[in-house]
């Protein structure tokens, strides 16, 4: 009480107050989808619209796992509700957008509770990768329905949804008409052996089978395991996944190349959501399809997507599995060292396609990325050794389907947004050091915008015009 009473005379709020003040804007009913997108838009304002500063920093460290689970509650509330809402013909309109802004916003406001209770620490240099689902248990937040001590186990035919460290994983789930905070999904599948795999499409390899120990040990940030109501046709899934890749790698070409279009349309070659939709669209004999909520990717300028191989206008984003209500959320866990750098990498990730759109930035190579690129290309036709050769130097795996075009503008991508991503982290660091807050999204944002103006026409590999 003493506490309390101390706090509300600095003009500081609890932060048990403030989720309840949220609680009451997801509580108020909705007739129509308008008024859905109004009360998602309500709470989205609310939880941007807070100011750290009024924020005790103790008292969010004091009940930093109460208040996790109180918002990761609050996000199921919303996610648990979409296939009824659905059916009231409320996700229409601006109302699916809406609820996604709402879900982000409540995920990046767990993982800074997160980071005040293990003090803003990060990752030793040379320290090992986190195991996803392993390492502290408050690290990982499971749904309320499971039996008490389950965990997170994975099953056939459950998707597991990613997010990882590297540019192009922002860019993948920042590019469509909604910001996401995930980049890639595949399909757990368990074989005769009682091994378990994942079943994805990948950049570098096309689609293949990969032992999911080596997926979940790989420099995972978030990770979210989901899992379809219906046990049998979930292992169906997994197998029609699994025998289509295993097939197809049979062929004569001995692999199944990447699918830069991000088109839904055929089934020779896949991108990672469209060969979990593909498992389950033929397990179910089409009676469930995705993804249910489509991503748009409606930007005016379409250079970078052009440069990509991208020719879809609306596709199946790893990020659109949020709104599946078909999937039960079973657990999410996240490495907390990490997440403020890449939520200051999303925040910069989405100010670079503004300024494509909005400011006609268009990427530019010189000299050096051309002879990059085309190294590059012809790596792609090396055997599989000497492809390791080059990822234990630090140079990625380029496929050989992959033009030099795009190459080129992975690597562009990479050392535009790079050193900007460095001194946002340096300016975040100060903040806490000073104040024992981060920065703010907003204030981030305005960040970049002034960077941008003393720019001028060049942002590394970004020109105007």
């Amino acid at each position: 009480m003493e506490r309390a009473r101390t706090m509300q005379q600095l003009g500081q709020t609890r932060l048990d107050v403030v989720i309840n003040e949220w609680r009451s804007i997801v509580a108020r009913p909705a007739a129509t989808a308008g008024e859905l997108a109004g009360n998602m838009d309500a709470l989205y304002r609310a939880v941007y619209g807070t100011d750290f500063g009024s924020l005790d920093v103790a008292d969010v460290k004091a009940s930093a796992e109460a208040a996790k689970l109180e918002l990761f509650d609050l996000y199921l509330t919303l996610r648990d509700r979409v296939g009824d809402w659905r059916t009231l013909g409320l996700m229409d309109g601006p109302a699916p957008g809406a609820v996604r802004h709402a879900m982000r916003v409540l995920r990046y406001t767990i993982d800074i509770v997160g980071e005040v209770a293990i003090d803003h620490s990060r990752p030793r240099a040379g320290e090992a990768p986190m195991i996803a689902f392993a390492g502290p248990p408050e690290w990982t937040l499971l749904h309320p329905a499971l039996a008490a001590g389950t965990g997170a186990e994975p099953r056939a035919g459950d998707l597991l949804l990613m997010r990882g460290h590297l540019h192009n994983s922002a860019a993948i789930a920042r590019i469509g008409d909604v910001d996401g905070q995930f980049s890639h999904v595949g399909i757990v599948h368990i074989d005769r052996n009682g091994r378990r795999w994942l079943v994805e499409a990948l950049i570098e390899e096309g689609s293949v089978w990969t032992p999911l120990d080596d997926v979940l040990s790989h420099s995972l940030v978030r990770a979210v395991l989901l899992r379809h109501r219906d046990a049998g046709l979930a292992r169906r899934a997994a197998q029609v996944a699994a025998e289509r890749v295993a097939n197809g790698r049979r062929g004569l070409l001995g692999w199944m190349p990447y699918d830069f279009s991000m088109e839904l349309r055929g089934d020779d070659t896949f991108f990672c959501s469209k060969l979990v939709g593909y498992g389950y669209a033929r397990a179910s004999g089409g009676e469930l399809t995705m993804p249910s909520f489509p991503t748009r990717l409606s930007m005016r300028n379409r250079d970078f997507f052009d440069r990509l191989g991208v020719t879809a206008t609306t596709t199946f984003a790893p990020s659109d599995l949020e709104l599946e209500p078909a999937f039960d959320w079973i657990a999410e866990w996240r490495d907390y060292r990490v997440t403020s750098t890449i939520r200051m990498q999303d925040i910069l990730m989405s100010k670079l396609f503004d300024w494509m759109d909005e400011h006609d930035y268009r990427f530019r190579e010189g000299l050096g990325i051309a002879v990059m690129a085309l190294l590059g290309r012809f790596s792609s036709v090396w055997p599989a050794f000497a492809k390791d050769v080059l990822v234990r130097l630090g140079l990625p795996k380029v496929p050989a389907n992959m033009p030099v075009r795009t190459i080129a503008t992975i690597g562009m991508l990479h050392k535009t947004a790079q050193p900007v991503l460095e001194r946002l982290v340096s300016l975040d660091r100060q903040r806490i050091e000073t104040t024992r807050r981060p920065m703010h999204p907003a204030h981030v944002q305005d960040e970049l915008e002034r960077f941008r103006a003393a720019s001028g026409d060049s942002i590394g590999y970004l020109v105007r015009g």
